[in-house]
């Protein structure tokens, strides 16, 4: 994957190859690279949640726009404290769970073959 996005942000002309050494370090998908994929792809979702709640918040209080021009204030929902509230509590709620099961058993969504010792001279059951 790191090499298609690689490959995509290189054929951009004029500012590409620039895009590419900024984004990944340079053209070769080594140890940088990686660690800068895998960087992205771990704050993406938490960048889109906050983008998310941003967009949702701004709707409850001003509106959808139109073009019309028509005066939407009848459609405004308020968005009330109490609604956040609940949502502020299954938050904390979902992320206690999480956190519990993290630290009392962290072992519970592992693969079990992760725990088979490793055989330099068989070939694993994935790839037979």
């Amino acid at each position: 994957a790191a090499t298609v996005i690689t490959s995509m942000f290189s054929a951009i002309p004029y500012v590409g190859s620039l895009l590419v050494e900024w984004l990944w370090g340079g053209f070769c998908v080594g140890d940088g690279t990686l660690k800068r994929f895998y960087v992205f792809h771990f704050v993406g979702p938490f960048i889109m949640i906050v983008l998310v709640a941003f967009h949702i918040m701004n709707l409850h209080e001003t509106g959808s726009s139109n073009s019309l021009g028509v005066s939407s204030d009848a459609d405004i929902t308020c968005f009330h404290s109490l609604y956040t509230f609940k949502d502020l509590v299954w938050i904390v709620i979902m992320l206690y769970f999480l956190v519990m099961v993290c630290l009392w058993s962290p072992d519970l969504f592992i693969n079990p073959y992760n725990y088979i010792p490793a055989s330099s001279l068989k070939t694993p059951q994935h790839i037979e």
